[in-house]
């Protein structure tokens, strides 16, 4: 029979890089998850992906074991890597920081593609886009 889940914790960490100490430990700690096993487990399964901060969402079971599937890293945060800048308009859509190509929007877009509620790459690149025009990234 199917474990019943008790509780799911959501948190973006750096990969590699999950230590016991906060935040991490804060909202863990009193889950009952065992701290040092968690981010042995975790920065085995992120090390490929050095740099990137990602998304994981824990699930904790009635007899306080536990799994987590990781996502795909936010999409501000690979349109922020690939059009070099440190962090989005404080304006928005209404004050142009920075240019991106319709190449990298579709890159990023399959990287995405996973976890965007998107059919193809065309819709997933329209949502990306989005986000883009509204971090100030003029899309060419």
């Amino acid at each position: 029979m199917a474990k019943k889940v008790v509780k799911k914790i959501k948190l973006q960490i750096p990969a590699g890089k999950a230590t016991p100490a906060p935040p991490v430990g804060t909202v863990l700690g009193p889950a009952g998850i065992n701290l040092q096993e968690f981010c042995t487990k975790f920065n085995e399964e992120t090390k490929d992906k050095m740099g990137d901060i990602l998304p994981v969402v824990i699930s904790l079971y009635e007899d306080r074991s536990y799994s987590f599937e990781l996502k795909t890293p936010p999409a501000t945060f690979l349109l922020k890597k690939a059009a070099g800048i440190s962090k989005g308009a404080s304006k928005g859509s209404k004050e142009i920081i920075g240019t991106i190509s319709k190449d990298k929007i579709r890159e990023i877009a399959e990287i995405k593609l996973p976890d965007l509620n998107a059919y193809d790459i065309e819709e997933a690149a329209k949502i990306i886009e989005g986000t883009a025009i509204n971090m100030g990234l003029k899309v060419e």
